[in-house]
C-alpha cells in the first residue's frame, strides 16, 4: 500500500509541476501583452487557458483518487488538502492572465497606463515565482517573502483607481481606456492575492499551521 499511494503522489507532483510552469508562463505573457500591446497574446493564452482548465480537472481527479484508494494521513492528506486548493487557485491566475491580455487587446496602441504597471508586474511576477518555488520545494522561508510583497501591489492598485477615477471625471472621451487600464490593474491584484494564498498553503503543508490572513493582522 505505502509503495502504491508514494508512486501515485509522485505521480501527481508531476503533473502539478507541469501546471505551475504553464499558470506562469501565462503571466508572464499576459504582461507582454500590456507591454507591447500585440492582441496575438489574447489568442494565444485562449489556447493556454483551455490546457490550464484541462489538466486542473485531471489534477483534482487524482487528488480524489488517492483519497479515495488509499485513505492517506498525516503529511500525504495535508498535501492533498492542498492541492486541491492550490489546483484551483491556479486556475483562477490562468483566467486572470486571460482577462489581462484581452484588457490589453482593447487599449489603443500609443496609450500610457496612468499607473506605474511596470513595477507592479515585477512585483507580482516575482511573487508568483517565489510561491510556486516554494511549493516546489516546501519551503516556508520563501513562501514567507511574498507576504510583504502583497501590501505594496495593494498600494499600486489603490493608487490606480484613485489616479483613474480623477482622468475619468475630466477626460471621459478616453473611458474605455481608463477602464481597461483599471481592469488591469484589478487583475494584477488579484494574482498578487492567490499568489499569497499559494504560500500560505505551503506553510500549511510544511508545518500544519494556518497563517490565512495572519499576516494581515500583525501588519496592523
Amino acid at each position: 500500500m505505502a509503495l502504491h499511494i508514494r508512486k501515485a503522489m509522485d505521480e501527481l507532483q508531476k503533473s502539478f509541476v507541469k501546471l505551475c510552469t504553464l499558470v506562469e508562463a501565462s503571466v508572464k505573457d499576459s504582461i507582454k501583452a500590456v507591454e507591447t500591446r500585440d492582441s496575438n497574446y489574447a489568442a494565444k493564452l485562449a489556447t493556454t487557458d483551455a490546457d490550464i482548465d484541462r489538466m486542473e480537472v485531471e489534477i483534482e481527479e487524482e487528488c480524489l483518487k488517492i483519497i479515495a484508494l488509499y485513505q492517506p494521513v498525516a503529511v500525504d492528506l495535508r498535501v492533498l488538502t492542498a492541492v486541491l486548493k492550490i489546483n484551483n487557485d491556479l486556475e483562477r491566475i490562468g483566467d486572470l492572465a486571460q482577462n489581462i491580455a484581452k484588457a490589453a487587446s482593447r487599449l489603443d496602441g500609443i496609450f500610457e497606463l496612468p499607473f506605474d504597471f511596470n513595477e507592479m508586474a515585477q512585483k507580482v511576477e516575482y511573487m508568483l515565482k517565489t510561491s510556486l518555488d516554494s511549493l516546489i520545494e516546501l519551503s516556508p522561508n520563501k513562501a514567507l517573502e511574498t507576504f510583504p510583497l502583497d501590501d505594496d501591489v495593494d498600494r499600486i492598485k489603490s493608487d490606480a483607481y484613485t489616479k483613474i477615477i480623477k482622468i475619468l471625471d475630466k477626460d471621459s472621451n478616453n473611458a474605455n481606456n481608463l477602464l481597461q487600464s483599471l481592469s488591469i490593474a484589478n487583475h494584477m491584484e488579484r494574482i498578487a492575492d492567490l499568489a499569497t494564498n499559494i504560500g500560505e498553503d505551503v506553510i500549511y503543508i510544511v508545518d500544519g499551521r494556518i497563517v490565512r490572513h495572519m499576516h494581515n493582522i500583525e501588519n496592523e
